[in-house]
């Protein structure tokens, strides 16, 4: 079996590949792939190993061999899984690998608005504690996540985690229906009274066409203006604009998010352009950790070795 990876520099290093590269009889390894020298890549492989890279429509029908997709991420949206379908390719994802990191960072980031160290970092860099009046700063208003109440968009093993670790800090845990749904479920609020009632908001939900722009002008408009909103899912379930005019203008307090639209923003983005300073913006590092990547391509190997045996039932296609 041929296999390539076609971006492998973007799980990073330090990782033990051993595993990985005995799942298949021959590999080509790629630290980037380029569009223009994706069909060529992909032309007679077996299995296409990818974390970032779009295989579309006319990449699957180009690769005359396919016979497995396999994603180093949860997400799918780079693969189109009708085309693959069509052709009875498998396409399979790596759930639960960065569980504990991503969830980490959701409670560091909350933990940054509450605490507001990085301003007194930055204060003490510039000599204001040094000046100071008395022994203890108060420049930045210190709140508890003891007793606040935390909005879950979201709710499959990630929005779990993040819940199991609010729970033990002493947070109120909301979690939301979809929007627009006929029937809120047990254990479950409606998405508008989540927006209303969260001091927090995270989102953990994948992005679909139905989740795009999900937090839109309206959504922030029914929170608190003490509100902040955290992403660590997709950059496209938030409309850019609509946050930056919220930010500006005190519709809400705070935001964070490790994740944009465009990634990396070679070109620009209006969250980089205009940053107000109540966001915190992270360069897509919540599943980084290196337990977390090592996980990853751990678990393609497995996908792999199963589908080599017959298996294919982690398929998401």
């Amino acid at each position: 079996m041929r296999a390539c990876f076609l971006d492998a520099g973007s799980v990073g290093d330090r990782l033990d590949w051993s595993r990985l590269d005995d799942a298949a009889d021959e590999w080509r390894w790629y630290h980037a792939t380029p569009a223009e020298e994706l069909h060529e890549r992909i032309a007679d492989v077996d299995v296409i190993v990818t974390n970032k890279v779009v295989i579309d429509r006319q990449a699957i029908e180009a690769a005359t061999d396919l016979k497995l997709i396999c994603l180093t991420a949860t997400g799918t949206n780079n693969i189109d899984l009708d085309a693959a379908a069509e052709r009875s390719i498998p396409v399979i994802n790596v759930t639960g690998y960065a569980t504990a990191a991503v969830s980490q960072h959701v409670l560091a980031l909350m933990l940054a608005f509450a605490t507001r160290w990085h301003d007194y970092d930055a204060a003490v860099a510039q000599g204001a504690w040094q000046r100071a009046e008395f022994f203890a700063m108060h420049d930045y208003p210190i709140e508890e996540l003891d007793g606040a109440t935390l909005g879950i968009v979201g709710y499959g093993e990630l929005g779990a985690a993040v819940a199991r670790l609010a729970k033990a800090f002493g947070m109120h845990v909301l979690i939301a229906e979809r929007p627009g749904a006929d029937h809120v479920r047990e254990h479950r609020r409606p998405f508008e009274e989540v927006l209303a009632a969260s001091d927090y908001l995270t989102l953990h939900c994948p992005l679909t066409e139905r989740t795009r722009g999900l937090i839109d002008a309206a959504a922030l408009a029914r929170m608190k203006n003490s509100a902040v909103v955290i992403n660590t899912a997709r950059g496209g379930v938030i409309d850019s604009h609509a946050l930056i005019n919220a930010l500006d203008n005190g519709v809400i307090a705070g935001a964070a998010v490790d994740v944009l639209d465009n990634e990396p923003p070679r070109d620009g983005h209006p969250l980089l352009e205009h940053k107000p300073a109540n966001l915190i913006i992270t360069p897509h590092t919540a599943w980084a950790s290196r337990a977390a990547r090592q996980r990853a391509i751990d678990g393609v190997a497995d996908h792999i070795a199963a589908f080599r045996a017959g298996d294919d039932s982690g398929r998401v296609n």
